[in-house]
């Protein structure tokens, strides 16, 4: 069993109501050097919630989320620190349209099937 650390990735149209979406999932696991995030835009749900939300911006934020855990070049500078790093960075309290749940910890075997499960049962 491996000990892995998460956070729900939350869409927050208005930073002051406090209301959110979560549209999905980011997995740290340090021993077995996993960093992936899933995410899914609901667009009907995220339109009804938040009408005037450009959900375009949503998906690029989204996107760099991805590209950040895969660590190459194309995550820019954060995407060249070690995993670590990158999650505790993509993980920190912002003030933003596009928030992550304070972090919890679990054990699994298979951080991607962890993954796969926590994206079902919290964001789907």
């Amino acid at each position: 069993m491996h000990v892995f650390e998460y956070a729900v990735l939350r869409v927050v149209p208005r930073v002051e109501r406090e209301e959110f979406l979560n549209v999905g999932v980011i997995l740290y696991c340090r021993s077995l050097g996993f960093l992936e995030t899933r995410c899914a835009l609901p667009e009907a749900r995220l339109r009804a919630f938040a009408p005037d939300l450009e959900q375009e911006e949503i998906i690029t934020r989204l996107h760099a989320f991805e590209r950040i855990c895969q660590g190459r070049a194309t995550g820019g500078t954060i995407g060249q620190l070690p995993i670590a790093e990158r999650f505790r960075w993509l993980t920190a309290t912002r003030s933003t349209v596009v928030q992550c749940s304070p972090v919890h910890p679990g054990r699994c075997a298979d951080a991607a099937a962890t993954l796969t499960r926590l994206f079902a049962e919290l964001v789907q």
